[in-house]
């Protein structure tokens, strides 16, 4: 054995775990759940637009150093196609993000965690609309049965739980958060053939530019940051793993199976933030929650086949 074995090895693995597009959608969607039971955690002590300028302009500043040399080699590639990465920062990072902290701050988890399973409907309707790819039967029959799981363990198996949920502003946004970034996921196929790191480094750098008018906003009216344990650990947590993690995971995994296939697995999100509310918060499992999960990964395994790819209308 040589010294560069370990290397070469640790090179091997990253290379696998880069080429699988399931484990990586799953781990986004961990990721993503924990962001919105955090984000409701510390509403109303960390202000949402700071937090979302902080999370993305950390993000910016952990990629930057291991992106440069991309960034330098891309950068022509980039300038031609500025217009679609500025929209992709605007939809990705600014705006989808400051719609959900801030509906956070005005709803109940139970609401964000039901909205959220809409992600891939909204996903399916901007495919369709900018470039006519339409759900397969095979697709709308996962997103359906996953949809029902998700319901399932929401509900907690009681349908007439429907009738305690109500809409208010705050679900009103966290919906507009999943219409914007469902733009982003389809957006998302066009992305001009750039490094990884250098397409995160830049939406994040220019997200978090284009929130500056939102965070002077939110100071000039005093929602300012209390600089504390509780705030410094929030904000290296959503750095890491819902930020710069996650998205280079959801990048990846469209970039291998499109976005109509990786968009079922939103609904991971609903089941894991109810496996942490279990875990993290004490609930008790209940027979429900084993068959909405069953629901939830046969939707997912139905949509996300290799059989299950999107078709353009006959012309």
């Amino acid at each position: 054995m040589t010294v560069a074995d370990p290397p070469l090895r640790q090179s091997s693995l990253a290379s696998r775990l880069a080429n699988q597009p399931y484990l990586l959608l799953s781990l986004m969607a961990l990721f993503w759940a924990a962001n919105i039971v955090l984000g409701r955690f510390v509403a109303g002590h960390v202000p949402p637009f700071t937090l979302t300028f902080l999370r993305w302009a950390g993000t910016f500043l952990v990629v930057a150093p291991f992106a440069w040399t991309h960034l330098q080699r891309d950068w022509p590639t980039m300038r031609r196609h500025m217009p679609l990465l500025l929209v992709l920062a605007l939809t990705g990072f600014a705006l989808n993000n400051a719609l959900s902290y801030w509906g956070l701050q005005h709803t109940q988890a139970l609401n964000a965690l039901l909205i959220q399973s809409s992600g891939p409907l909204f996903v399916a309707l901007w495919a369709l609309v900018l470039f006519g790819v339409r759900l397969s039967w095979m697709q709308a029959a996962g997103i359906l049965v996953s949809l029902i799981g998700v319901l399932v363990i929401i509900l907690r198996g009681n349908l007439a739980a429907l009738a305690d949920i109500q809409i208010n502003a705050g679900d009103i946004s966290f919906a507009g958060a999943l219409f914007v970034f469902g733009l982003y996921s389809a957006l998302m196929t066009r992305r001009p053939k750039i490094n990884p790191l250098s397409l995160i480094a830049f939406t994040t750098g220019a997200g978090a530019l284009m929130l500056l008018p939102l965070v002077g906003w939110e100071v000039s009216i005093g929602d300012r940051l209390t600089l504390d344990t509780l705030t410094i650990a929030t904000v290296i947590f959503v750095v890491i793993f819902p930020s710069t993690l996650a998205y280079i995971f959801f990048n990846r995994g469209i970039e291998l199976i499109g976005p109509n296939r990786a968009a079922p697995f939103f609904h991971l999100v609903p089941v894991f933030g109810s496996v942490m509310a279990i875990v993290l918060l004490g609930e008790k499992p209940e027979l429900f929650h084993l068959a909405g999960y069953l629901l939830v990964l046969a939707g997912v395994v139905t949509a996300s086949r290799r059989g299950s790819a999107g078709k353009r209308p006959a012309s």
